[in-house]
Order: structure tokens, then C-alpha cells, then sequence
């Protein structure tokens, strides 16, 4: 990968950006393996029922990656600068949007908890337990949020080291508090699914209030400004930054629906097919992380080399990074498919089950290539030069036009197995490769966003 703009630095950058990243959903994915297997000990109504119900947290969680990713492409900008100010202020958007996110997430799960999970199951008893969850879980939601504006924008300032240790220990009492609610364990009462619950909701207080602690330590911290200064932005700036980020709102709200109305399909095939998709899903996340820290990587470096209106050096800095893409994906799927047998001999499924699990990783195994390749194209590449509608409408045409019809087509159509209809839905990633690639190579997507 010899680049005349990629010396020794640039990929100190690439670690230094991409490692605490990698760590944090390495971490994140596999406590929560650890938790479907923990749910997965009470039964497959159980982990169905929690899966179902963190389809409203899926989407929250997406739309949220939105409003902070899309106002990340300018903190990464203004960071290249060193602005300060203005850092501040468009962190201040952040929060202000995420706030208004979570509180309306919260009240549709308190509110309509059993009206959201008949959507994808109608089994009566997942729809009771997912219930019980969803109400306590819910209240989770702001704390996330704000602990996500911080982390999204400590990315694109380069300070890591501190929130991945405290994703790291959150994660870690979220793991150890399932544990014990759950099974009862320490003269504790045994909750259950509620139990999985309150372990989150009070992990997620925690990482909140470290975070807030770690950020305000140090009045010089960039992000540390008083309310007058995060809320100091006019309304040109918010429309900039909203022109921005509206397009990757719509576009990963679009996509979180859309792939939850593919849950809506699984479901017709039965409780046991929304527990092997929540597994085979959470292990193909595993093996993914490892995308999510050089697609994070990408975004911030390109977005900064974009502020200082480099746009030579960040258009072979995504050629790099597409590279390091391929070498990588070649590695993580053969990984992935040859996981099957220890992935099936942590859960006490019966035969049918396991043998729906091993064909759906395969599948998931198949199409990690065209699936990571875009992301990275997507989200580390197009939208770090503010390309955001090109992303959204390619987004919305994959997931709609032929993923969702694809999903109904094989269940209720062609009555296929599990494992067929998800190789049905994932075709649209070859497709959204194909178009993105093309962009990409126009060179179109490479603005600079700030003055």
C-alpha cells in the first residue's frame, strides 16, 4: 500500500483512531454475545422477546449514529483548523438533537411497548416478555445518547484513550449486573428479561456521568463549553450543519426501519427464527468491529484533510483505505464461516435450530465483502467530503426497492428457509457497491464544508 501521502504517520494516525474503536465494539459485541447467551439460558421465547425489543433501540441508536456522524463530518473539518469555537457549538447541536431523539424513543416505548413488538412477532408470550423489557430499558435512552455525542466527537478530535475506558467498565457492569439480576445470583431477586433491563439502564447512568466527568475535568477539553457556548450557534450554522446531517438521519433511519421490517419477515418463520438471527447478527457484528474502527478511521482523517482543503491527499488516503478494506474483509469472512460450530456449541438450541444458525452465518459470512465495503465507502469515504444525499438515496433504493420486497418475496412467496431469505435481502449490498464504487472514483463527493 505504498502511497506518496501515507508515511509513518499517517498510519500511527490510523491506529491511534482506529485500535480504541475496534476495542470498544470488540467489547460492546461480545458482552453482548455474552448477554444472548445468558437470555438464551432462560429460553427462545426470552431471547426472541429482548432481540424484538431492541429493534426500537436499533433504530434510536441509528438515527442517533446519524445526527452525530452527519455533524461529525464538520467537527472533523473544524478540527483540521483547530476552531475551537466552533467545535463547541456544533457539539451543542448535537445535543440538542439527541436529546429531542431520545426523549420521543422513550415515550414510544412506555406508551406503545405492546403495539411496536406485535409488529414483528405475534406470539403472545415474546410480545409479554419483550414488554417487560422495552419499559425499563426505554429509560436508558437519553443517557445513551449524550454518551454518544461525546464519544462520536471525541473521534473527530483524536482523544479516545479516556471514553473507550469508559465504554470498557460500563460494559463490563452491564455484563456483571446481567449476571446477577438475571439469574439472581448474591441473594438478588431473579428478574429475568427485566433484570437484562436494569442492568442496562443502570450501566448506561454510569458511562453517562463519567463521561460528562471526564469531558468537564478540563475547561481546555474541546468540548468542555459552558451552555452559552454550545448554544451560542445561529440559525445559518444549524441549518448547515442539519443540510448536512439530514440526509444521513434519513438515510440510517430509513435503514434501521427497513432492515426492522426485515425482522417483520424472520418473524413469520417463527420464534426461533428471531433468535437466530439476533445471534447470527450479534456474531457477524464481532467479526465486523474491526471495519468500525477503520471506517471511523477514514472519516476523521479524510474530513481532515478535506478542512485544509487537501483534496489530492485525502483522495489517496481513501484509496488506502479501501485497500486495507479488502485485505481485511479476506480475512474476517473465512473467520467468520469457520466460527459456526463454536458459535452453535454456546447455545442449548435443538437440532433444527442449530442447523438454521450454521446456514445463516454462512450467508452472513458471504456477503461481508459487498456489506463492508460499502460501509466504509458510506460512512469513512463519501459522507467525510459531505456527500450525504448521494448516501441517503443509495441507502433508501438498497433496503426498500430491494431488500424489503426481496425479504416477503421469499418468505411469503417462494416459502424459503431462514437462511435463503437473508441471501435474498443481502443482494442489495452488491448492488449499493456497484453505484457507490462509481462515486467514488468521480471524485463528486470531495467538498470542503467550512468557511
Amino acid at each position: 500500500m505504498q502511497n506518496k501521502h501515507c508515511d509513518r504517520n499517517f498510519y500511527r494516525t490510523v491506529l491511534m483512531i482506529a485500535i480504541p474503536i475496534v476495542i470498544q465494539n470488540l467489547i460492546s459485541i461480545g458482552l453482548n454475545m455474552a448477554d444472548t447467551i445468558m437470555i438464551g439460558k432462560l429460553g427462545v421465547d426470552e431471547l426472541a422477546a429482548v432481540g424484538t425489543a431492541n429493534r426500537l433501540y436499533f433504530i434510536f441508536s441509528t438515527l442517533c449514529f446519524g445526527i452525530y456522524s452527519g455533524a461529525a463530518v464538520y467537527v472533523s473539518q473544524y478540527w483540521g483548523v483547530r476552531d475551537i469555537k466552533n467545535i463547541r457549538r456544533t457539539f451543542g447541536i448535537d445535543i440538542l438533537l439527541g436529546t429531542g431523539m431520545s426523549l420521543f424513543f422513550t415515550a414510544l416505548a412506555l406508551f406503545f411497548a405492546p403495539q411496536i413488538l406485535s409488529l414483528f412477532t405475534r406470539d403472545a408470550r415474546v410480545i409479554e416478555l419483550g414488554g417487560q423489557y422495552l419499559k425499563i430499558v426505554a429509560i436508558s435512552y437519553f443517557f445513551t445518547s449524550m454518551s454518544f455525542a461525546i464519544n462520536f466527537n471525541s473521534r473527530a478530535i483524536h482523544q479516545l484513550k479516556v471514553p473507550t475506558i469508559i465504554n470498557m467498565l460500563a460494559l463490563f457492569i452491564n455484563l456483571g449486573l446481567n449476571y446477577v439480576l438475571i439469574f439472581g445470583k448474591f441473594g438478588m431477586p431473579k428478574l429475568g428479561v427485566r433484570g437484562a433491563a436494569l442492568a442496562t439502564l443502570i450501566a448506561r447512568v454510569i458511562e453517562f456521568a463519567l463521561m460528562v466527568t471526564f469531558v468537564y475535568s478540563n475547561s481546555e477539553h474541546p468540548l468542555a463549553g459552558k451552555p452559552k457556548e454550545l448554544f451560542s450557534f445561529d440559525k445559518e450554522m444549524f441549518r448547515r450543519v442539519l443540510k448536512t446531517s439530514l440526509p444521513v438521519i434519513i438515510s440510517e433511519g430509513g435503514w434501521s426501519i427497513g432492515n426492522s421490517v426485515y425482522y417483520i419477515a424472520y418473524g413469520m418463520l417463527g420464534a426461533s427464527a428471531l433468535a437466530v438471527v439476533q445471534v447470527a447478527s450479534t456474531i457477524n457484528d464481532l467479526f465486523q468491529s474491526v471495519f468500525f474502527g477503520i471506517g471511523n478511521a477514514s472519516a476523521v482523517m479524510i474530513g481532515n484533510e478535506l478542512g485544509r482543503r487537501e483534496e489530492e491527499k485525502a483522495y489517496s488516503y481513501a484509496v488506502v483505505f479501501l485497500k486495507m478494506t479488502f485485505i481485511v474483509n479476506l480475512v474476517m469472512s473465512v473467520s467468520l464461516f469457520l466460527s459456526e460450530g463454536a458459535v452453535i456449541s454456546l447455545y442449548d438450541f435443538d437440532a433444527a435450530t442449530n442447523s438454521m444458525l450454521s446456514n445463516t452465518i454462512t450467508v452472513y459470512a458471504i456477503y461481508m465483502l459487498p456489506k463492508m465495503f460499502t460501509y466504509v465507502l458510506f460512512c469513512g469515504i463519501l459522507r467525510s467530503g459531505g456527500d450525504t444525499r448521494f448516501c441517503m438515496m443509495l441507502d433508501l433504493m438498497g433496503v426498500w426497492i430491494i431488500g424489503v420486497p426481496l425479504a416477503f418475496l421469499g418468505v411469503l412467496v417462494l416459502k424459503l428457509p431462514l437462511h435463503l431469505v437473508v441471501a435474498m435481502v443481502f443482494f442489495e449490498e452488491w448492488v449499493k457497491l456497484v453505484f457507490a464504487s462509481l462515486r467514488f472514483k468521480s471524485k463528486k463527493w470531495a467538498h470542503t464544508l467550512i468557511d
